[in-house]
């Protein structure tokens, strides 16, 4: 089945309620978490986030001369480190940077970009090559090797969409739209497999909804939220997510999205609006996981499928390359990795990245997830000094 298509079923067969994947009843059973059995967080900022205007480097004159429009001022900026600070509504990213729990990883991108959010989404999430086509996420391939028997609750993706990072040859995590709605159901029957593969998809589908969901609603039970969340979706999400991992889900992988980052036009309100959810949703989530000491369990991934062009557009900007991306928790270093940007040495005004971000993705299976990264066909080299 291609991308579209696995879209279309999952998401039709589950009313948009959820979608799913299998791994973990060996966890299960256990009243607290296991120092070792962590869970990596992904949060996707779709759209094209402005690495430039959200980690800035603010010394750099060629900054504010590319930038006469959209530049944050050097006395607005905050947290600066390097010749590089955050955006001033990323207030308190600044704060778990100074605690040491932030690691900032600078001009992530890969080889021949492609500035289509749909294609550029489909590499960051297959972890492919820029002119290679993948029907499986990395994620997914990752649940595949980890799941020996079908497990509707390896990974949890909270979002209205299925996430193609996650899917793999078996169903092997639930796309939840709202926790709430998602009840099991003692009686549903058990659907039998056909000679039918994508028919069998779907029943596995089927009969993984009420196991998935009667694990999730003792995780809700055993848990509650001690912190107060912004009333948004990101917010809701990640209090969800706290209340998951509390509760002893022991999903490996949870993924979410926010919308929004396409600022072509009035970036500046829009750019900080964006930033400000994504600021007070983390640090509500990174403050439960701190106050319930399992902070370096949880392992917190903030990505976009690339940056912005270095000049502005004259209102905001168009479709650029390499971004910084963000880790929080998880035992990280703390630090800032990579080179500050190049603005004096563009690729046809765009920023070189010098990072692959599979190398990112090596790095966070190899420490984190404790597998090979070459076992689901990532063959770059971790990157070193993040954990």
């Amino acid at each position: 089945m291609n991308r579209r298509n696995f879209l279309s079923l999952t998401g039709t067969f589950t009313g948009g309620l959820l979608v799913l994947p299998e791994f973990l009843h060996a966890f299960g059973q256990s009243n607290s978490i296991i120092t070792g059995e962590e869970c990596v967080v992904f949060i996707q900022l779709n759209g094209g986030n402005d690495g430039l205007n959200t980690f800035i480097p603010f010394e750099d004159p060629l900054y504010y001369d590319l930038r006469p429009k959209i530049a944050l001022a050097k006395n607005d900026v905050i947290g600066k480190n390097k010749g590089m600070a955050f955006h001033p509504a990323l207030k308190d990213f600044a704060t778990i940077q100074q605690n040491g729990h932030l690691s900032v990883i600078q001009n992530v991108g890969y080889p021949e970009p492609n500035r289509s959010h749909f294609r550029s989404q489909e590499i960051w999430q297959t972890a492919s090559d820029a002119n290679n086509y993948l029907n499986e996420g990395w994620l997914g391939r990752y649940l595949d090797l980890q799941c020996k028997t079908h497990n509707p609750i390896a990974g949890i993706n909270l979002d209205t969409i299925d996430n193609l990072a996650l899917k793999g040859k078996e169903p092997n995590f639930i796309t939840v739209k709202d926790l709430n709605k998602f009840k099991s159901n003692s009686e549903t029957e058990k659907v039998k497999v056909s000679n039918n593969p994508h028919l069998d998809f779907v029943r596995k589908i089927a009969n993984s909804v009420s196991e998935g969901a009667t694990e999730i609603q003792k995780a809700l039970g055993n848990s509650k939220s001690e912190i107060s969340y912004p009333k948004t979706s990101l917010g809701k999400n990640l209090e969800w997510m706290a209340r998951l991992i509390k509760g002893n889900l022991n999903s490996k992988v949870y993924y979410t999205s926010l919308n929004g980052f396409d600022t072509h036009d009035n970036q500046l309100a829009i750019h900080k609006n964006k930033l400000s959810e994504l600021n007070d949703a983390i640090f509500s989530f990174y403050s439960e996981l701190k106050q319930a000491k399992i902070l370096q369990n949880v392992t917190i991934v903030v990505f976009s499928e690339f940056g912005r062009r270095v000049k502005d557009n004259g209102n905001g900007t168009d479709h650029g390359t390499a971004a910084p991306l963000f880790i929080i928790g998880g035992n990280n270093k703390g630090q800032l990795i990579g080179k500050n940007p190049n603005l004096s040495d563009l690729d046809n005004g765009d920023l070189k990245h010098s990072i692959d971000f599979r190398s990112v993705y090596a790095s966070i299976l190899e420490e984190k997830l404790k597998i090979e990264a070459k076992q689901i066909g990532i063959l770059n080299k971790k990157l070193e000094g993040v954990f």
